[in-house]
C-alpha cells in the first residue's frame, strides 16, 4: 500500500501561504521559574502567514467573536508549533491564540497550522 506524501502537501501549502500571505511572527512568553523566579522570557519566531476574518455565519459571540481572525501559518522554517497562549503578529496587530489545529494528518508532519487569533490587549 502506498503512503501519502505529506511533505509534498506541506510544500504546496507553504508555496500558497508565501505567495498570498505576509511576514509575521509567533511570540512565545515563557513564565518565570516557579522556584527561582526571574522574569518571563519573550521569544519571537519569524513566520509566513495568512490572516483571514471569519465569515459572519461562524461568529457566535462565544467561541468565535467579532474581530477574531483565522490565521494560516506555514510550518516551514518555524522553530515552534504555535499553541494556545502564543501571540501571532499579523497586519501589524497582535492576536492571542485561543484555539488551534496543527493539521498533522499522519500524526507527524504539520501541513499547515490553522489558529484562531483574538486581538491581544
Amino acid at each position: 500500500m502506498a503512503t501519502f506524501d505529506y511533505n509534498g502537501m506541506q510544500a504546496t501549502a507553504h508555496e500558497l501561504i508565501e505567495e498570498f500571505g505576509q511576514a509575521g511572527a509567533v511570540t512565545r512568553i515563557t513564565p518565570p521559574d516557579p522556584v527561582y523566579g526571574g522574569d518571563p522570557v519573550v521569544t519571537s519566531y519569524p513566520a509566513t502567514l495568512v490572516p483571514m476574518a471569519y465569515e459572519a455565519r461562524y461568529i457566535d459571540g462565544t467561541v468565535i467573536r467579532t474581530g477574531d481572525m483565522q490565521i494560516y501559518i506555514s510550518p516551514v522554517g518555524l522553530a515552534i508549533e504555535p499553541t494556545v497562549g502564543d501571540i501571532v503578529t499579523a497586519n501589524g496587530t497582535d492576536y492571542a491564540i485561543v484555539n488551534g489545529d496543527p493539521n498533522k494528518y499522519d500524526g507527524v508532519t504539520a501541513v499547515v497550522f490553522i489558529v484562531q487569533g483574538r486581538m491581544h490587549p
